[in-house]
């Protein structure tokens, strides 16, 4: 039996950056207790809330009651908590919601990550969640530029940065990874160059490099679509320079010893995202709380996105899954191949082909012979030079 990844989303912040398009929102303090006894509950009767659902659960759990699927104590060996800004709550929340989750799950507890800012990163906090069994964080670092992380409405400067990570270190968090954004408004080569080297010499365990997405989910993607210029919208990069970014992160990360498996993530060896590779790998995953997806067997389902319409649906007695997808042959073939080729350790051809009925063969010998993909044997995987401009190269794949 394949172990399972947990997630739970906590759809809370301080402030809402000009980037974002997540379904996340700035509310009282108040919210947050009420909200957590929410998941919690979500947590505990999840056996019975699915199958209200109807969702199709594989024979050998026999979830037909809630004393049965505690009997069963699925596996589980990571758990994610992010956001938002889930660092935000008290600590005694972040405590229940993992004791909830143990109660639930037979958990190992080899990879707990928790997604916090900067500057909500305190000495107590930190000893609490050691405490709790969190052994990760994910730093929302994004950029070393205070100008950057103004523009981008970030609530963190360069300083806060510097003066979280050793209250992490001193309260024993040995597994720290670094957010950085390639394309933020008044973004330039020397500052990016700045930030990477920055971000180097704190030496996180792990770093991920993500590129900047312009829709209109988000303020500033709005704004860029409209040729308006609000949020800095006219100061952003070019496509080329942020592929230019990309490149050079890729060989400032490599020249410091951290190892690149995944587009947009490097890691010093050993501390690859173990959650993460959940989802690359497909992988089952149960996901908790507002806007929370979830991966099982030929299923994938989803949460509502809004908070209260979420808390208030679990405090009925209701299950909160707004939208469930089946996962067809055809459709795991592409996920197979868009997720699979994310990795730069790259796919087994002869597996997929055997496990689908597919030849690919024509396929991936024309994009192999434009230098779009490398084959070695049966592997397959994106060619270096392509990692930058990969989405392209995944589309004339699948198409």
């Amino acid at each position: 039996m394949q172990t399972l990844g947990l997630y739970v989303q906590v759809p809370f912040c301080q402030t809402k950056c000009t980037y974002c398009n997540f379904h996340t929102g700035v509310v009282s303090t108040d919210r947050f207790a009420p909200y957590i006894a929410a998941v919690c509950h979500e947590i505990t009767y999840h056996p019975n809330l699915f199958s209200s659902f109807g969702l199709a659960w594989p024979k050998r759990f026999n979830w037909q009651s809630l004393r049965s699927a505690a009997q069963a104590q699925q596996p589980a060996d990571t758990i994610y908590i992010g956001g938002g800004t889930p660092s935000l709550l008290e600590p005694q929340l972040l405590a229940n919601l993992l004791r909830t989750l143990r109660a639930s799950f037979a958990c190992a507890n080899d990879e707990i990550t928790l997604e916090a800012d900067p500057e909500t990163i305190e000495p107590e906090k930190a000893r609490h969640w050691l405490d709790a069994g969190i052994n990760r964080i994910s730093f929302g670092s994004q950029s070393f530029i205070d100008e950057e992380l103004k523009a981008a409405g970030r609530m963190h400067r360069r300083a806060d940065i510097y003066r979280a990570v050793p209250v992490l270190r001193d309260a024993g968090i040995a597994n720290i990874s670094f957010d950085l954004i390639a394309g933020l408004p008044k973004q330039t080569h020397d500052s990016w160059r700045h930030s990477l080297s920055e971000a180097i010499a704190l030496s996180p365990e792990h770093i991920s490099i993500y590129m900047m997405e312009i829709d209109e989910g988000s303020r500033l993607g709005l704004e860029v679509i409209r040729s308006g210029g609000r949020y800095s919208a006219r100061e952003l990069p070019t496509e080329e320079a942020m592929a230019e970014f990309y490149e050079m992160a890729q060989r400032e990360l490599r020249a410091a010893g951290y190892e690149q498996y995944e587009i947009s993530n490097w890691a010093r060896p050993g501390f690859e995202s173990k959650h993460n590779l959940k989802y690359w790998r497909r992988e089952p995953y149960l996901g908790f709380g507002a806007g929370a997806h979830s991966f099982f067997g030929e299923q994938r389902w989803s949460n509502l996105t809004d908070a209260a319409a979420y808390a208030a649906a679990i405090d009925s007695g209701h299950s909160a899954i707004d939208h469930v997808d089946a996962v067809t042959s055809d459709l795991a073939l592409e996920e197979e191949i868009f997720l699979g080729l994310r990795q730069l350790s790259g796919i087994d051809l002869r597996r997929i082909e055997q496990q689908y009925g597919v030849d690919l063969n024509e396929k991936i010998g024309r994009l192999a012979s434009h230098g779009m993909i490398e084959r070695v044997g049966d592997l397959v995987r994106l060619a270096p030079a392509k990692l930058s401009v990969s989405n392209e190269v995944l589309v004339e794949l699948l198409r």
